[in-house]
């Protein structure tokens, strides 16, 4: 059978091989070809039956090659027998045969069953085999409940290929038929599906090509230009055409160099049709000569280019008001398309990547700014900016969070503030009203088609590095484990006697007492302590009596820092495996797609499982349980006047423009990144439309002192990969095709409504160890990294040029052009680097 690609009954007849693209020799073509010019033809046939086709194609042959009518009414008896199918069993049905066949082998009062007309006997080898009927008007059962045709894809038509040898022809009959529509030919099928094309071919035994005939028959029906030529033709001559065209783009592979038995694996990627109908001659075919970003342009099909998007109207709020027409059609569907299970996987995926991102940076925040700004105003904040970015942007799949440059600059401003006896938030509040009003009036001209200037070595450049950050952070925050929990690397077996955790009560007149912390896991050894008294104290009751610890034991919290990396790196490596499990060949695909979604989720709980169990007291999620600023001297409400000169309104201006230039680039940098081509978005951007959504949240999060927003490049990417979409059926030995992303903005409010409620989510939550969250982190760094061509370049760099994959930009540009390339994208990255690092990261946006 063929469904794009080939597959035979092995030995046995037991099973379906695998999927290959079919070797046909090279003669069985030219054979074809003479029997379509020799023999039957009916093009738009009209019938309803296979038996009243099979009465017309007998009857309807050329004088010189009339059958008798004895011949005839054989043949048609012939070809009216019920075919025998080799249907695809569920393990449970061949597990239940298995055991009646072994039952039938030992015990003769087992009851018996015999298998479906459709099946093939040799299934069945010790049943006796039934006579063959005629093929029957109504699709069978069997055909109903056959599981191959969820494969198919909807819409489809069957075509059916007849050849053998019969002994009582003396020459060959050939028939070719078309009919007018698709009609249901009963059991002919394997699936009970319409029947358009049907190909017969019988003749003498002394012929011995009829199989290989039929195999280059099945070739060209699965074939997608031939196809066109087949429902299109008119005369005999059309066919004859479209078998000359399939020949002009055969490959023949040489017989000494190919073993003709060895079966081709489908390839990942097959050339579309109008590419295979538009490709130049080789002779016209550009060489190794070209140019690196043109080249990968070609390369990546989805590489971004200057769309209707980016154009200027030349009227003020032209671009913002094309935006808005271009996004209101399709926002009722922006809801109704989030009614999938896997935006139940996503939201929770991108929830707890948000909750670990707004406590990180909460906390710096709140060390920057002396609590100014902590964890809770940013859980509010990015609650409430994310909310209604989500609801009015032109783009909502981007997720908004605080970001590097933005802290810096926050470091900054409360410095500078301190230092000149300034109110840090109303300082801020008028810095904001600037930045909202420049923002604004970016969008009224149209800046942001600037973009379009922006080319591969940017985007890749600017997506690297966050991602790198992201994976630099997650790595710092679990060795920052090791000072919370010490590792006792100077532990000797001699020395375990000497451990001891006392307490010191400087206010009682006793000044020691035994506080002996038990330890129950190695390398520390119980100190067995005297019996229980009331003058035992733990080391909680000891700290709140004002007394402090002393001893070699008492800062070892033992195993905690091991569990926590290997937590950390079961995360990862559970979230990597499990997203790749879809094409994995294990389970049916319904189950791979289903782990795959939810790949994340699953990591996160199996690592919380593993915490439980084992006990270990490793560090928790820490969630505000309280609807309070972190810094009691501060109110919700920032007022413009009162704390700070008038003259400050004025002067924020100057910062405000750097902080305008920051906003933008980041924002608009995202928003290219995340609208490629390659993700095949279907409503368009609205970059102008974005722009004014951040600008005006700007004025919000200043006057309620809340920490600033913008577009979260890594977190923006792994929201768009979680909600992929890919073909539901697919041919056997064919990739699920990638459809694009499940545009919507349902994934993105539920996340940004679970953070705003999180607050009363704090006794759940507090059960999630960070390492499990800052595990999270890497996979979406590493996953975000991997998703650009850069890391494809480097790895480039240490290859030999003989195990180099075969990439479409290797075809075109020389190699030491590629790696001039990638080398200076390096360097750029490093100097991106070394300037985040520093003061100076607040124009690290800029430098880009």
């Amino acid at each position: 059978r063929w469904m794009r690609f080939e597959e035979k009954v092995e030995d046995g007849g037991e099973r379906w091989s695998a999927p290959h693209v079919p070797a046909l020799p090279l003669h069985s073509l030219f054979q074809l070809r003479s029997c379509l010019q020799k023999g039957t033809m009916l093009l738009d046939l009209d019938a309803t039956s296979f038996k009243e086709i099979i009465d017309k194609a007998l009857s309807g042959q050329p004088e010189d090659t009339e059958l008798q009518p004895a011949l005839r009414e054989r043949l048609a008896t012939l070809l009216l027998l019920q075919p025998q199918h080799q249907p695809t069993k569920p393990l449970l049905q061949l597990l239940a045969e298995l055991g009646l066949f072994l039952c039938r082998g030992r015990k003769p009062g087992c009851p018996t069953r015999h298998p479906p007309a459709a099946s093939s006997p040799g299934q069945y080898p010790h049943w006796p085999s039934e006579p063959r009927t005629q093929i029957s008007k109504t699709p069978l059962k069997e055909q109903l409940r056959n599981r191959f045709k969820k494969k198919v894809l909807p819409g489809a038509e069957a075509a059916h290929v007849a050849v053998g040898e019969v002994e009582f022809l003396e020459k060959p009959f050939a028939a070719f038929i078309r009919l007018r529509r698709g009609v249901s030919l009963g059991s002919l099928a394997e699936v009970s599906l319409p029947s358009r094309f049907l190909f017969i071919l019988l003749g003498p035994p002394k012929m011995k090509a009829y199989h290989e005939v039929g195999r280059a028959m099945a070739t060209l029906l699965t074939d997608e230009l031939f196809q066109r030529v087949a429902r299109q033709a008119e005369h005999r001559e059309d066919l004859i055409a479209g078998i000359e065209a399939f020949l002009d783009e055969l490959i023949v592979l040489p017989p000494g160099k190919w073993d003709p038995s060895a079966r081709i694996p489908p390839p990942s990627r097959l050339p579309s049709p109008r590419r295979r109908a538009a490709v130049d001659p080789p002779d016209q075919q550009p060489h190794g000569n070209g140019d690196m970003t043109a080249a990968g342009d070609r390369a990546s099909t989805g590489h971004p280019r200057p769309g209707e998007e980016l154009e200027r109207t030349g009227r003020l709020f032209g671009g913002l008001l094309r935006d808005i027409r271009r996004k209101a059609p399709w926002y009722g569907s922006d809801f109704s398309d989030a009614l999938h299970p896997q935006c139940l996987s996503a939201v929770l995926y991108i929830y707890l990547a948000t909750v670990t991102n707004a406590i990180t940076f909460g906390g710096m925040l709140g060390d920057a700014t002396a609590n100014m700004q902590g964890v809770l105003e940013s859980f509010l904040g990015t609650a409430f900016a994310g909310f209604i970015f989500c609801l009015f942007s032109g783009q909502p799949l981007t997720i908004l969070s605080s970001t590097g440059p933005v802290l810096v600059f926050e470091r900054l401003l409360f410095s500078f503030s301190q230092d000149h006896s300034l109110d840090y938030l109303e300082f801020r509040l008028w810095i904001g009203l600037w930045v909202a009003f420049f923002g604004v009036v970016l969008v009224a001209t149209e800046a942001s088609h600037l973009v379009r200037y922006f080319t591969r070595f940017t985007e890749e450049g600017f997506c690297a590095l966050i991602s790198l950050i992201f994976i630099y952070d997650s790595l710092k925050k679990m060795l920052s484990l090791a000072d919370a929990f010490p590792i006792n690397w100077q532990y000797r077996l001699d020395n375990v006697t000497s451990y001891s955790c006392t307490c010191n009560l400087r206010r009682l007149f006793n000044p020691i007492l035994a506080c002996l912390t038990t330890l129950h896991r190695p390398p520390l050894l119980s100190i067995q302590s005297p019996p229980a008294t009331p003058a035992g104290l733990s080391r909680t009751q000891c700290l709140d009596r004002g007394g402090h610890l002393l001893g070699t034991s008492c800062q070892y919290v033992p195993d905690v820092t091991l569990i926590s990396f290997l937590l950390f790196g079961g995360t990862f490596l559970f979230c990597t495996a499990l997203k790749r499990f879809r094409s994995s060949r294990y389970f049916p695909v319904g189950v791979r797609k289903v782990v795959s979604d939810f790949a994340v989720i699953l990591a996160i709980l199996a690592s919380c499982a593993a915490d439980a169990v084992l006990g270990l007291e490793t560090p928790k999620l820490l969630v505000p349980s309280e609807l309070k600023p972190t810094n009691p001297a501060r109110g919700w409400i920032v007022f413009p006047f009162g704390a700070n000169p008038w003259w400050v309104c004025l002067v924020s201006a100057v910062p405000a423009v750097l902080v305008t230039i920051l906003i933008f680039m980041d924002q608009q940098i995202t928003a290219v990144i995340l609208n490629r081509r390659e993700y095949k978005l279907q409503k368009g951007a609205g970059f102008h439309l974005d722009l004014l959504c951040v600008s005006l949240l700007m004025v919000v999060t200043s006057v309620t002192g809340l920490p600033w927003y913008v577009s979260a490049t890594v977190i923006s990417l792994a929201h768009m990969e979680s909600l992929r979409k890919e073909s539901a059926t697919s041919a056997p030995g064919e990739h699920p095709e990638f459809l694009g992303i499940r545009e919507q903005r349902l994934t993105g409010l539920a996340v940004f409504i679970l953070m705003g409620v999180s607050v009363f989510m704090a006794p759940v939550l507090k059960h999630i160890p960070m390492p499990v969250l800052y595990g999270v982190f890497l996979h979406m760094g590493v996953t975000a990294l991997n998703s650009i061509q850069l890391m494809d370049r480097v790895r480039l760099l240490l290859m030999p040029a003989k195990h180099q994959p075969d990439l479409a930009y290797l075809r075109h540009v020389p190699l030491r052009r590629v790696h001039l390339f990638t080398v200076i994208q390096l360097l750029c990255l490093a100097l991106l680097w070394v300037l985040k690092s520093t003061v100076a990261a607040i124009i690290f946006p800029v430098m880009v």
